[in-house]
């Protein structure tokens, strides 16, 4: 406070005026959530309404995603988009680190190259080649029963090298100087990745999870097209798309609005747990 008031009167309303804009903008981000949690608790059947805030309340949407199973098996959905979220958090974190502290710090023939052409890969939406994806999972058998999960794994996680980007810029911010003085030591490459450049890629390690955890759980069109009409192995996604089809929107509108927030608490849990890493990951690279 007292920083601030020895600032010149400019600088005082330039600071004041940005600090408003951010709470007006805070204010409209807030908004369409605090809708879905409200709508969640709505006591009145369909989707229209003629106030912004609901009349009545109750938790009977809730209890109907979890005791109606007549069209929606909302737990079964929710446990397959958690299976298939946690292994392709875990195998494409692996992926995206590895792809990424290769091309940072190691060079070879014809990495440019490849470079390249995983950014011209990269830049082209997923959704062009899922009628070829869908093909091929098809050649390989994976359109049936439980399979249907490894294939939707299996395609989240194979193109996730093309996404190192992010990550290769962060560890070019890492001075090259660490891994040679560790190699003088007798540090092996594995050795400097593990003790040396990953202590200090926290920050970048929990992005990466985190994306990579979200993917499932917001990806509507992969699961739509290899799942097809196995509604045993819907996603969250596919599930609460179809709840607002015209011959269940009425029953089950407030029912997607809280599936909306369930969904959230498993995305949101993982970052508070992730979130210390963070912190640390960045007081460690500042002091590195």
């Amino acid at each position: 406070m007292r920083n601030f008031l020895r600032k010149p009167l400019k600088k005082k309303v330039i600071i004041i005026l940005a600090h408003l804009l951010l709470a007006v903008l805070a204010v409209f981000w807030l908004i369409p959530i605090l809708w879905v949690v409200l709508t969640s608790f709505k006591g009145t059947l369909g989707s229209y309404s003629a106030t912004f805030f609901p009349t009545s309340y109750s938790l009977n949407n809730y209890k109907l995603l979890f005791t109606d199973f007549s069209a929606f098996n909302f737990p079964r959905m929710l446990l397959n988009t958690f299976v298939i979220a946690v292994a392709n958090c875990l195998i494409s974190t692996f992926i995206v680190i590895s792809v990424a502290y290769t091309l940072s710090r190691m060079r070879f023939k014809s990495r440019k190259k490849l470079m390249n052409a995983a950014m011209i890969v990269h830049l082209f939406p997923g959704f062009m080649s899922m009628v070829a994806v869908y093909y091929i999972v098809k050649m390989f058998g994976w359109t049936n029963g439980p399979m249907l999960m490894v294939a939707m794994i299996c395609i989240y996680a194979g193109g996730a090298g093309c996404g190192y980007h992010i990550a290769k810029g962060f560890f070019d911010t890492i001075s090259i100087s660490l891994d040679e003085a560790a190699k003088i030591d007798g540090a092996s490459r594995f050795q400097v990745l593990r003790h040396i450049i990953m202590p200090l890629s926290k920050p970048i390690i929990v992005y990466t999870l985190l994306t990579s955890f979200a993917g499932p759980f917001k990806d509507f069109i992969l699961a739509k097209v290899i799942c097809g009409a196995h509604s045993d192995y819907y996603t969250v996604a596919v599930g609460m798309y179809k709840m607002l089809e015209q011959e269940y929107i009425t029953k089950w509108f407030g029912g997607f609005a809280a599936a909306a927030v369930i969904i959230s608490i498993p995305i949101a849990s993982l970052f508070m747990c992730t979130q210390k890493y963070y912190a640390e990951g960045i007081s460690g690279a500042v002091k590195g």
